[in-house]
This record gives structure tokens, C-alpha cells and sequence, in this order.
């Protein structure tokens, strides 16, 4: 078995280390902070610091990039971080693994695939589409084995609290007959990728070597709206209908100026005010994995609340 170097002990790290430790896979965990699960050895460091990782890295099959600066920070916070890792990859020689996300394509019409052009223009977007252009560019050049894995919005157990379909903002008071809060239209279809699935398709990337040199859609389910997951998962435990209800426009624009976070989110508010379509067939067809069914996924939620 291999040595993989995680980066970042968030909702999707921890899936990524239970999975690879499964595999009897030797896993190493790079954090500020030095936390991590039981089973993996622990290292607290700071990413941007290139010749540290490269020292953590050493002798690694692959390093997996799966941290998330800020969201107001990416601009000044990525760039060395993402230096860093692709200089840590060319002098180790272990496979980089990105978790990326779809903000680079910006807004588009239909389903989005992963041959569409990176045609974002928005400040996050062009970041994390430079991002995969270098690591493409170096993979080309043979300097590194690159690719990167991107998804739609996570929900499933251990989601943070920021996210749309999270455990606080959305799980818990829905079972608890509140009513949500939703930023935008809930009654909008939207790709929604279950957090062990995200997991498992990086496991596949980081051990397949018919990963590299592209990128890939993580196997996501056909897009739904959030009213649709609220009604069926307040179904399936049994809880009062749910109650969704938007916050008007003004109240989310007054708000940026109080909140960094929802600040940014005015950038990408264009994925939620129309039909927000994944295809991830490639990665099924390509490695044999199919997305979580929901009321699969939605089960599993209850059971970890």
C-alpha cells in the first residue's frame, strides 16, 4: 500500500482519510493546527510554505490539495497555496489531486461538462481556473501528474455550517418544524454532491492512473431543487412539511455589508437563479462509480443527526 498526503481536515478531508486508510493506505494529515482523525499521522504546517510540504511529502503516491482558504481571502490566499502545491508535486513526484469546484466555468446555459471553456470573470472563478491551468500546463510539460476533481454544493454528514443543505442551516430545523432561510429560489434545480461520494471519487483519482491529466466531475445525482430535498427528507423522518421561505434581495445586499461572507456570494448567486445541471458521466462511466441516490444519501444524514 501507498503514503497519501491530505491537506485539509475539513468536511471533505476526514471522508477522504477514512476511505484511503479502508484501503489500507498509510495517511498522512497536513493542518495548521495539526488536528485530524484517529489512524492518521498528524502534522501541523503551513501549506504556503512550499519546502515544508515538499518535506512532508516526500516518498508520498499522491498529495491531495483539499483545503479551502477564506472566501474573501482566495485572491491573495490561493495563489501561494496552490504554488505550493504544484511545486511540492513537481519535486516529490507525487500525483496532485485537486479538489476543485465550477466556478470557473461561470454562468452557462444547460448542462455543464468538463469540456467546457473556463470562461469565468468573476475574481473566484478566474482563480481557481488559473489554478487548474497551471496544473494542466504542468502536466504537459511532464513535470507533474495532475488532475483535478470538481463538484456542486455538498451536503451529507459532517457538512459544515455554511453549506446550503448543511446540517445547522438546513437539516436541523427542518426536523425540528422551523422554517429555512434560503438565499435564493428553492424552488430552482440545482446539482447537489453528497459529501462520500466526493470522497470516494478522489480516492479513485488519487489511486487510478487513468486519473491524470484532466479533470472530472464528481458523480452527482440529477439536479433538484431544495424544496424537493426538504419535502423528502422531512418525509422520510417523519417531520412536520417543511416551510422554506427566500430572503428578499435587498436584505441579502444589505447584509453583504456587514457579513464578508455573503458579500461574496453575490459572485456566484448566478448558480442558483436558474437550473444548475452537473453531468458527471465521464467519471461513472470511466471508474464504474455511480452518485449516492438521494433517498440513499438522505437516510444517512438522519441516522448521523
Amino acid at each position: 500500500m501507498g503514503k497519501h498526503v491530505i491537506v485539509g481536515a475539513g468536511q471533505v478531508g476526514v471522508h477522504l482519510a477514512e476511505r484511503l486508510m479502508g484501503r489500507g493506505h498509510d495517511v498522512v494529515m497536513v493542518t495548521r493546527s495539526g488536528s485530524g482523525p484517529d489512524g492518521v499521522e498528524r502534522v501541523a504546517a503551513d501549506v504556503a510554505d512550499q519546502d515544508r510540504l515538499v518535506t512532508i511529502t516526500s516518498g508520498a503516491d499522491t498529495l491531495y490539495n483539499c483545503v479551502n482558504p477564506r472566501y474573501h481571502r482566495w485572491a491573495l490566499d490561493w495563489p501561494p497555496m496552490a504554488s505550493s502545491f504544484l511545486g511540492t508535486a513537481a519535486r516529490t513526484g507525487a500525483g496532485l489531486v485537486t479538489l476543485g469546484c465550477l466556478y470557473g466555468y461561470g454562468p452557462v446555459d444547460g448542462p455543464m461538462s468538463e469540456d467546457l471553456p473556463l470562461a469565468a470573470t468573476g475574481t473566484k472563478g478566474r482563480v481557481r481556473a488559473r489554478m487548474w491551468e497551471d496544473a494542466l500546463a504542468a502536466h504537459r510539460a511532464g513535470r507533474v501528474r495532475a488532475t483535478e476533481l470538481r463538484a456542486s454544493d455538498y451536503y451529507g454528514p459532517r457538512s459544515t455550517d455554511q453549506a446550503y443543505l448543511g446540517q445547522v442551516r438546513f437539516v436541523e430545523p427542518l426536523l425540528a418544524g422551523r422554517p429555512v432561510t434560503f438565499l435564493s429560489d428553492p424552488s430552482v434545480p440545482h446539482a447537489w454532491t453528497y459529501l462520500p461520494d466526493v470522497a470516494e471519487a478522489l480516492a479513485i483519482a488519487g489511486t487510478d492512473e487513468r486519473s491524470w491529466g484532466r479533470p472530472w466531475h464528481v458523480p452527482t445525482d440529477p439536479a433538484i431543487s431544495a424544496t424537493a430535498v426538504a419535502e423528502r427528507l422531512c418525509e422520510l423522518a417523519g417531520a412536520p412539511a417543511p416551510r422554506l421561505r427566500r430572503m428578499p434581495q435587498p436584505l441579502f445586499s444589505a447584509l453583504g455589508a456587514f457579513s464578508p461572507m455573503l458579500r461574496e456570494l453575490r459572485e456566484t448567486r448566478y448558480q442558483f437563479d436558474r437550473p444548475y445541471v452537473l453531468d458527471s458521466s465521464a467519471f461513472e462511466t470511466t471508474f464504474g462509480l455511480a452518485p449516492t441516490p438521494l433517498d440513499d444519501a438522505l437516510k444517512a444524514i438522519l441516522a448521523a443527526s
